[in-house]
């Protein structure tokens, strides 16, 4: 008997500059790999790939079947402003499908074979549930009945989706433990790097992230200074409660967390302009090159979500100034502050990652296990504190 399970994979080729279209590509590579595995998932009998990319289509066509599984491109509507609810309950009601395990494009690149078969099996059990790797920012989920979307208020984007699934449709949630394989997704390019460096990045986007020379050379020094007993690490911005203490379980360094901002865009404070940071002020207090400078006297590297502070500037560079500002290129900047801003943190007397959100949420699960990849011989994988003799008091 079949399960009726069936994936639903949405990846977006747009982009309307070149480093957009690199991210873009890169979500292209890790959906690549993503069909791969779940052809190889048993309870899934079919895989649509949802897409408006003419060169993601061609390159699927070879994999439209394996063995009883087949592979379906469902083009996006040309001329058609896309959203993104209407569009996946059309698929829904297209292919009468009836449970779905949904996936954003570039979410889920670390997860493995086995990893998605649990969430299909667990699916394929189920008569009313929906499974989500976060809660209040989906990624990806798998629920059924998958019609039972019908009921709920067709969200905007795919970070609503089992929020809505549980409070409109009535579905009973659960989610999935927390790690970089089910917190990673990709959005900037630090995120590429950051695969780039993990070990459990698939092929097509292996290749792919080999064939852009990418600076890693700061991440990889604090890959390094992660790893450092004598090191201090500090990590700035919209960082989780979850992240926060997976750094502090795993990480070897001494860490300083600095939170800042969280939700700022899902509450609406920056669109009103009520975004206010503390580094932030220091910048403008002390400008960039100060900022960096009083922040080395803190720490031998800094891991920080640049996005707050813009926000607190009340300024938001387009997509493709962000973008190059975290590839380290500050001559592609046009905007005058993030261009200054970048090129203060590229001469800084420490290693410096700039990123947005996914940087200090699943960024962080990732950059922590590349780190451990890295390390030889055999040293305790927790940096817990030893335990006092017997006679010594704790403090």
């Amino acid at each position: 008997m079949g399960t009726d399970l069936t994936a639903v994979i949405m990846t977006g080729g747009g982009g309307h500059t070149p480093v957009e279209r690199l991210v873009a590509r890169a979500r292209e590579a890790i959906t690549r790999d993503t069909v791969d595995k779940l052809l190889q998932v048993e309870p899934v009998e079919c895989i649509i790939v949802a897409t408006d990319s003419p060169a993601l289509a061609s390159t699927l066509a070879a994999c439209t079947r394996q063995g009883d599984r087949s592979v379906i491109v469902d083009i996006d509507p040309p001329g058609e402003p896309f959203h993104f609810g209407h569009r996946l309950s059309q698929i829904l009601a297209d292919h009468d499908i009836e449970r779905c395990l949904y996936i954003g494009g570039g979410s889920g690149p670390l997860l493995t074979i086995e990893q998605w078969g649990e969430i299909a099996l667990a699916l394929a059990d189920a008569e009313k549930t929906v499974i989500a790797n976060n809660f209040y920012s989906t990624d990806f989920a798998a629920w059924t009945p998958a019609r039972a979307l019908e009921r709920a208020s067709l969200p905007d984007t795919d970070n609503e989706l089992a929020w809505v699934l549980h409070f409109d449709a009535g579905l009973p949630v659960q989610t999935l433990p927390r790690s970089a394989a089910t917190q990673l997704d990709v959005d900037t390019p630090t995120d590429l790097m950051t695969l780039s460096l993990h070990p459990n990045c698939g092929p097509h986007t292996r290749q792919y992230l080999e064939g852009l020379n990418l600076d890693t050379n700061s991440l990889e020094q604090v890959l390094d200074a992660l790893m450092d007993r004598e090191a201090e690490v500090f990590v700035a911005g919209r960082v989780s409660a979850a992240a926060a203490a997976y750094l502090q379980a795993e990480a070897l360094c001494r860490k300083r967390i600095l939170v800042e901002e969280r939700s700022m865009r899902a509450s609406g404070r920056q669109e009103r302009g009520e975004v206010r940071s503390l580094l932030g002020a220091l910048v403008a207090d002390r400008g960039p090159w100060g900022f960096f400078d009083t922040l080395s006297q803190m720490g031998q590297a800094l891991i920080l979500d640049s996005r707050v502070i813009l926000a607190h500037r009340r300024s938001w560079p387009p997509a493709a100034d962000r973008f190059y500002s975290d590839l380290r290129q500050p001559e592609q900047i046009e905007d005058p502050f993030l261009q200054e801003f970048t090129t203060a943190a590229l001469e800084a007397p420490m290693p410096i990652v700039l990123g947005g959100h996914s940087l200090v949420s699943g960024g962080l699960w990732a950059l922590v296990d590349a780190a451990w990849s890295r390390v030889e011989g055999d040293v305790p994988r927790r940096a817990e504190e030893p335990t006092p003799a017997s006679g010594q008091v704790s403090k």
